[in-house]
């Protein structure tokens, strides 16, 4: 069975793979400080569900990417995972 690091280190030499991945890293990255967050409070999906007073299914949803959150809804996960929020933006480079 193959790593995910393998696969996607073999798949990145691929210039379409590339540009994909890089199109939705903000989105991979939302999902991990997610999925971070929970773990970081030792929490299962189950029990940040119930803090978060949703289903399992919804946080399994946001982990994986599948959706994409409010702000209201991230500010329940650090209420419920005892963290704190910020949003900021940083410069993209040169994007012309």
């Amino acid at each position: 069975m193959s790593k995910v690091g393998d696969l996607h280190k073999k798949w990145s030499r691929d210039s379409d793979y590339r540009k994909a991945f890089d199109e939705l890293k903000p989105e991979f990255d939302l999902a991990r400080s997610l999925i971070e967050a929970r773990l970081g409070a030792g929490l299962t999906q189950a029990q940040l569900a119930k803090r978060m007073k949703t289903s399992q299914s919804v946080v399994a949803r946001l982990e994986g990417g599948r959706i994409h959150p409010s702000t209201r809804t991230l500010g329940r996960v650090a209420r419920a995972t005892g963290t704190r929020l910020r949003i900021s933006f940083e410069s993209a480079g040169d994007t012309a």
